[in-house]
């Protein structure tokens, strides 16, 4: 066996066709089908289940693919921790898109000693992020401790936590919202629950941490006190943020998200309520490279 056949395999292994394994692999179908028969050979036994008309692995399969995995990520570290910032790191990095938004900056600054190296940052919700941390798709996830303490089905006792920090959702309008132009001028501002509920709101449908659906209260705002008239879903985190920038609606969001300019933090005068949520990169210690250790101490370290 070489270790170019079984990153082939790992790949086909998790792809539903010869096709799509091919096109993430930017090889043919032709090369990825000989790759296998190669294993396959080497190993006298079929991996795969060839009367179904997807690539589904046989028992033999399932077994070659979780040592596999090991393999290479054994490799993938050797190879890194010897050639220290030459390496050629493929950092990936997932998570929801509003937590790698907040995080972005500071992964890109953990990497720049390593000019050959890459960072992908793939937006998912934190179970689809966990699953691919398992599956060995991802070197980290950055999910919520409300993740974490779910503990799914996909946790491995070989993962290590690193403390984020916490996010602390604000009621959020832009600059050009007629409610600013209101309120007297401050670092933040600040209104009567009567004023604020008197403006339409944006808010996701969805949690933008887990994806699940949860209506009105997708955002943490706590309607059941103070309901709201919400006129615009937008599950896309930049949609929402484009009504908001354009002065048609208020909406409840990350703290960090006011480090643009054209936003403005609304204090709601008569409500104490707080929306808190703690933060942490998951990530396999039993697979880590160096690269990957110091990545995860910079960033417990260092503010987003």
């Amino acid at each position: 066996m070489n270790l170019s056949d079984l990153r082939i395999f790992v790949c086909a292994a998790r792809r539903p066709s010869l096709g799509a394994a091919a096109q993430e692999l930017h090889l043919t179908p032709s090369a990825v089908s000989k790759a296998i028969r190669r294993l396959e050979e080497t190993l006298d036994q079929p991996l795969f289940d060839r009367s179904a008309r997807q690539l589904v692995l046989n028992s033999g399969g399932k077994m070659l693919l979780a040592r596999a995995q090991g393999l290479l990520a054994l490799a993938d570290q050797a190879k890194a921790d010897l050639m220290g910032e030459r390496a050629a790191v493929d950092c990936r990095i997932g998570g929801p898109a509003i937590l790698l938004w907040r995080h972005g900056r500071a992964l890109s600054r953990s990497l720049a000693g390593y000019t050959e190296g890459c960072l992908r940052m793939q937006a998912m919700f934190e179970d689809e992020a966990l699953a691919a941390l398992a599956r060995g798709d991802l070197h980290a996830a950055i999910v919520t401790n409300e993740a974490i303490e779910g503990r799914g089905a996909h946790w491995s006792e070989d993962w290590q936590i690193t403390s984020l920090g916490s996010v602390t959702l604000h009621l959020v309008a832009g600059a050009c919202h007629p409610l600013v132009a209101q309120l007297p001028a401050a670092a933040v501002l600040s209104a009567t629950s009567a004023q604020v509920l008197a403006h339409d709101f944006a808010c996701p449908s969805r949690s933008l941490f887990c994806g699940v659906a949860r209506g009105a209260r997708s955002d943490g705002w706590r309607d059941d006190q103070l309901p709201r008239r919400i006129r615009y879903w937008a599950d896309d985190l930049q949609l929402l943020l484009g009504f908001v920038k354009a002065g048609e609606a208020l909406a409840y969001l990350p703290d960090f998200a006011l480090d643009d300019p054209a936003l403005r933090r609304i204090q709601v005068s008569d409500c104490t309520y707080e929306c808190v949520e703690q933060l942490a990169l998951v990530w396999d210690a039993a697979k880590a490279g160096s690269w990957l250790r110091d990545l995860a101490a910079g960033l417990g370290e260092t503010p987003a």
